[in-house]
């Protein structure tokens, strides 16, 4: 069977939780400040938090700019549903922005379009989440630059786009946006299992969300609010969570990081080899502002369901990347022209690190036969 995508574990990888179930910390020990400065040095960002997994991020991270009920959330509908659920699990409002037909990211024409119309209705969004999809990153100067204008905040969606850039620089360095958000779910481009991240530039914002990540509690003296009663003493502040990541997934974090050029170099090459072979009709566009992490490869096709079908039959799995939140029925909200349209032709192929040149071969060659 050929996966749509797979994580890439080495000796290395195994040596290095080995290590850490031999410690003495399992939990809240060294080696998650040391892969979130890894991260910092990667992503070129002030901060960076690890967290249990990305919708705990985008949690957080809504949480950390005030996100609150009654204030309105934008997002894309092109993405899985937790971008949309943790502004509600904050208690606000969510809509959509439709995509654009090339990137399938956020279109700014429509987000343009949408903030005009909303400023008159005296219904501006707080916080604005572009999504990058599939790996490549939203024209975020664009949108950072409305956010000046109708007064957003932005946190990237970037579960996508980790080992991505923009403009010549590394997703997640935050120059056009508040916060971003890693995955680091097993088919993204690094895994920890289970695991996400945020970065930002902000001192405030990062403290912020060290603080909600562990229950609200501090335990920095110069934070106190009272007179500690001796070196056992903490407080807790605010209500925080419990969305820590462990020793042993932050080991395979660390492990993992050191290998994302290649992994990203590989994905690359594996969709250079699809652009080249397959019909240019039907395969992603690619902006030239943006260097894509190529999370997924998704190409449109007519028959979708029929295609999806006979390439299974043939032990080559697909994935359909996504059915818009829009028309989850959870959400109900009115469908969006370009992400329905999208929807009803995307498939993603395989695209991992471990797919060899004779397999991509083999996709190509079942999809013209069909």
């Amino acid at each position: 069977m050929i996966y749509y995508g797979k994580q890439n574990i080495n000796q290395e990888d195994i040596d290095s939780v080995i290590d850490v179930l031999k410690s003495d910390f399992l939990t809240q020990g060294p080696k998650v400040p040391e892969f979130e400065a890894d991260l910092q040095k990667y992503c070129q960002v002030k901060y960076a938090k690890v967290v249990s997994n990305a919708t705990a991020a985008l949690h957080l991270a809504y949480l950390a700019v005030g996100l609150k009920k009654e204030d309105i959330v934008w997002t894309s509908p092109n993405t899985f549903v937790s971008t949309a659920n943790a502004a509600l699990f904050c208690g606000a409002t969510v809509d959509f922005v439709d995509i654009d037909l090339q990137t399938f990211n956020m279109s700014v024409d429509s987000l343009e379009k949408k903030l005009i119309q909303a400023k008159k209705d005296k219904k501006l969004p707080k916080l604005v989440v572009p999504v990058h999809f599939a790996g490549q990153s939203c024209d975020m100067k664009k949108i950072w630059q409305l956010s000046k204008d109708y007064k957003f905040w932005v946190v990237e969606d970037a579960s996508h786009a980790l080992g991505g850039s923009y403009l010549g620089k590394k997703v997640g360095n935050c120059e056009y946006s508040h916060m971003s958000v890693f995955s680091f779910h097993p088919v993204k481009m690094i895994t920890t299992g289970e695991g996400g991240a945020i970065t930002t530039n902000s001192k405030d914002l990062d403290e912020r969300v060290a603080l909600l990540r562990s229950h609200g509690i501090t335990k920095e003296e110069d934070k106190f609010n009272y007179q500690p009663h001796g070196p056992w003493y903490y407080e807790q502040q605010v209500l925080g969570f419990n969305y820590r990541l462990t020793e042993i997934q932050a080991a395979l974090g660390i492990s993992q990081l050191k290998r994302l050029d290649s992994f990203v170099s590989r994905r690359q090459e594996i969709a250079s080899f699809y652009l080249e072979n397959l019909n240019e009709a039907i395969v992603p566009f690619q902006h030239p502002d943006s260097n894509s992490s190529w999370h997924l490869f998704v190409i449109q096709v007519e028959n979708r369901k029929k295609v999806y079908e006979e390439l299974l039959n043939r032990g080559i799995q697909t994935q359909v990347h996504y059915i818009p939140v829009t028309s989850q029925p959870f959400h109900d909200f009115k469908s969006l022209k370009n992400s329905e349209s999208v929807y009803e032709h995307c498939l993603s192929l395989p695209i991992y690190f471990d797919l060899t040149e004779d397999q991509c071969k083999r996709v190509v060659s079942c999809l013209h036969h069909d």
